[in-house]
């Protein structure tokens, strides 16, 4: 709700600040007295185009300041300015600030936040309605009747959205299986001679390191087979080295006892055979394991060139040829098992569809219901305005299938017929200014606490009218600000004006050259003085000021 409005600088108006409370309040004054500047105002710090022109003459620059409660937790709206980091402590209202250059730059701030007057536009639907003979927002734009209608009907949409989204997830991994399925069957034949190919290599892992290890182990052998017979031979027979020493340390050992340096020299060639002995083992082992095979390594060569030239040819490491192996049988497993899957999923999809539909038309049912009595309701509010000829209708048509969506499977309108046998058509196309805007209230009296935001305008609404058809919507006009709304009207009747909570008078005054635009609010006796004057013109008489006392007592 708009709780107060600060303008400088715009058009005529220098300073005003002004403080706004719910319920009904009427703005009057005399035509040409700028009442459309306070709109232009209050549009241009909910995000309407910056026109420099409405910067005051000789002014540098004009601002705009409103403030609105704070939106409850869990709104739209709440959730719309966390989204954009915009925070409000507890109990601090909702302050927005436009500042306009005269050379035709703006800034806009939200609670002293710098913001784009897109968010402001956005932000401002959820904050004001402003209903005008120009109007082409609000209940103008079909694209918001459809949330009207649910929420006039009491109609959780939340069903169909859920079923919506689970029926598009099955379609999704639907279309998704057919595509892989498609794909492995373009290359069914290469993958078929792929799988053969490996499963006949059949690859393992660690196997490539393995061969290339075994295979320069045997390399190795036979450079060095030759010196390592040689040298085994040294060690072989009578007249090897280990023999000969065996034979040295028999006879030193019958000798060893007539003189210490012969027992040491004996316990040296021990150890020297000793060594020997190992030293001969390890040659043996060791020409065992570079044992020399040509059969044998031209196999282990074969092998490894093999798997090399496949790793190549699937552009893999060696090493990974295995895990392909499995991928590649898995994708030609897929193609065999793939019209079982696909058929499951295909029942996942009609059973999405099934569901959806079933919700959908419960819903488009519910909303069939609510039209009907949402144009009995209409109906009954027009002919006290004067539009008795006309009539309303709520139309709710179903969408071609690939049209359906997460709000149901209808497109829902408002039309009008303003003349009997008319047909019926949007109401911004048929309607003149004036019956468009009692249309609008008919509808807003109807849908009453349905939807919308919290403070409404009405400009002019009762414009061309007079006498029962303005009581009618001053009527109307106080009704739909019960409970909390707050409406403000700017308004030439007197009947209008009568059934606000508060008033505001707009006046132009000048000193010499400057012409200013103020507003003031009327206490009681100012409203009837005003009244009065919009009863009899620019000369206030007794009977109008009893007249205009008649329609206070009737609030």
């Amino acid at each position: 709700m708009l709780t107060a409005l600060s303008i400088a600088n715009i058009v005529l108006i220098e300073r005003l600040d002004l403080d706004f409370e719910a319920g009904l309040g009427v703005l009057t004054g005399e035509t040409g007295a700028g009442k459309s500047i306070l709109l232009d105002a209050l549009g241009l710090a909910l995000g309407m185009r910056a026109d420099s022109a409405l910067v005051r003459q000789g002014a540098d620059k004009a601002q705009v300041t409103a403030s609105f409660t704070p939106p409850a937790a869990g709104t739209p709206l709440a959730a719309l300015l966390a989204e954009n980091e915009i925070e409000l402590e507890t109990g601090e209202p909702l302050l927005i600030r436009r500042t306009l250059k005269a050379d035709g730059g703006s800034r806009a701030f939200l609670n002293d936040q710098p913001c784009s007057a897109a968010l402001l536009r956005e932000i401002g639907t959820f904050l004001v309605e402003i209903h005008g003979q120009h109007d082409d927002r609000g209940l103008l734009a079909p694209a918001g009747h459809r949330a009207l209608l649910d929420a006039y009907a009491r109609a959780d949409s939340g069903a169909v959205a859920a079923a919506h989204a689970m029926w598009r997830v099955a379609e999704e991994k639907l279309a998704a299986a057919r595509s892989a399925v498609a794909e492995a069957e373009r290359d069914r034949e290469w993958l078929e001679h792929c799988v053969a190919e490996l499963q006949a290599l059949d690859p393992q892992p660690g196997e490539e390191g393995t061969l290339a290890d075994s295979r320069a182990a045997m390399q190795k052998g036979e450079k060095i087979a030759g010196d390592l017979g040689t040298i085994l031979e040294a060690f072989d027979g009578s007249a090897g080295g280990p023999a000969l020493l065996r034979g040295a340390a028999r006879r030193l050992d019958r000798l060893a006892g007539d003189h210490p340096l012969l027992a040491e020299a004996l316990a040296s060639l021990d150890r020297a055979i000793i060594e020997a002995d190992e030293a001969e083992t390890a040659l043996q082992d060791a020409a065992r394991a570079l044992e020399y095979d040509p059969e044998r390594l031209e196999a282990t060569e074969t092998r490894l060139f093999e798997l090399r030239a496949m790793a190549r040819k699937h552009n893999v490491q060696p090493d990974e040829l295995a895990e392909l192996a499995g991928e590649l049988a898995a994708r030609l497993d897929a193609i065999e098992g793939g019209s079982a899957g696909i058929a499951k999923l295909e029942a996942a999809v009609a059973e999405g569809a099934a569901a959806y539909t079933h919700a959908a038309t419960a819903l488009s049912d519910l909303r069939a219901k609510a039209a009907a009595r949402l144009d009995v309701a209409v109906a009954g509010e027009l002919v006290p305005l004067k539009l008795d000829a006309a009539k309303f209708q709520t139309l709710v048509e179903r969408l071609p299938t690939e049209r359906w969506g997460a709000d149901g499977m209808d497109r829902v309108e408002f039309l009008i017929s303003t003349n009997p046998g008319a047909p019926f058509a949007p109401l911004a196309k048929i309607a003149s200014g004036g019956e468009l805007s009692r249309f609008i209230l008919a509808l807003k009296v109807a849908l009453a606490e349905e939807g919308g935001a919290d403070t409404i305008i009405f400009d002019e609404i009762d414009r061309g009218v007079g006498g029962a058809v303005a009581s009618a919507i001053g009527e109307r006009l106080a009704r739909l600000a019960r409970g909390g709304k707050q409406l403000l009207a700017v308004t030439h009747s007197p009947q209008v004006a009568a059934k606000g909570a508060s008033h505001f008078m707009i006046a132009k005054s000048s000193e010499g050259t400057v012409t200013r635009t103020g507003v003031r609010a009327l206490d009681e006796a100012g409203r009837r003085e005003e009244i009065a004057r919009m009863l009899s013109g620019a000369e206030v008489t007794e009977e109008a000021r009893a007249q205009a006392e008649r329609l206070l007592e009737t609030i």
